[in-house]
């Protein structure tokens, strides 16, 4: 399939309103790592339903550490100890054959067994489950993750970041909003092209720089090591409202 070159022009797109959620949740103390490659490298992780979607020419990639906090289903309470967890997400940007933008996700390490099982059987997708932790000490937040199954061994992410100010309304330019306003999924259901949406408030994005990096999930997602400093962004995170499937 050729891929389509959104380049030219990105405009920020609105939240949909999804009436009927399948999962609440929230998003806390994200950070958003990402890196540039080459169309190719992504193509051949992306089924043949979706096309790459690139901003100035290339692909992009994302490490997004933080912590999904306060998840229940409908008609359910907050469960302390199971409705909260640290998350590490490898995604990239894609669109369907309706023209659709969305996420596609290349792995989640999450830090409880029950949500990757629950990830992995209800919404199929890459899940592992991992040790984790993110901590923040005044500006600055320590991620740490190590995959523990279904493995390979190994596989770690650690991210360093130190928070900045708020960005400025000149500064949240149509990179910022390709990379982070994002309110689709995708996956393959039962062997089918199949889409959730996400429902939340703007992200309000600060500054962050990192201080530290140590990772290979990028590589065993099936990417090379990234090239360069990756450009960041990070936020306190929003609450989340998860549609069911459709096809």
């Amino acid at each position: 399939m050729a891929q389509r070159d959104d380049s030219t022009r990105h405009k920020a797109p609105s939240s949909p309103r999804v009436a009927w959620p399948v999962m609440y949740q929230r998003w806390s103390q994200i950070t958003f790592l990402h890196w540039r490659y080459p169309v190719e490298a992504v193509r051949a992780l992306v089924p043949e339903s979706l096309t790459v979607e690139t901003f100035d020419g290339t692909a992009w990639v994302g490490l997004t550490p933080f912590r999904m906090d306060d998840v229940r289903t409908p008609g359910l309470p907050v469960l302390p100890w199971l409705s909260s967890f640290p998350e590490t997400n490898c995604r990239t940007y894609v669109r369907d054959e309706r023209g659709r933008p969305g996420i596609w996700f290349l792995s989640l390490d999450a830090g409880r067994l029950a949500a990757a099982v629950g990830g992995r059987a209800g919404y199929w997708l890459p899940y592992f489950w991992s040790d984790m932790s993110v901590r923040t000490e005044g500006d600055r937040r320590r991620y740490r993750c190590r995959r523990r199954w279904p493995g390979p061994d190994g596989v770690r992410c650690d991210v360093d970041v130190r928070m900045g100010p708020a960005l400025a309304e000149d500064e949240q330019d149509e990179l910022a909003h390709f990379l982070t306003a994002r309110y689709r999924l995708f996956s393959v259901v039962a062997g089918r092209p199949a889409a959730a949406e996400v429902e939340h408030p703007d992200w309000p994005l600060r500054h962050a720089r990192l201080t530290g990096l140590d990772q290979n999930v990028l590589q065993a997602a099936g990417l090379p090591a990234p090239d360069g400093d990756p450009v960041l962004h990070a936020s306190p995170g929003v609450p989340v409202r998860v549609g069911m499937w459709s096809w």
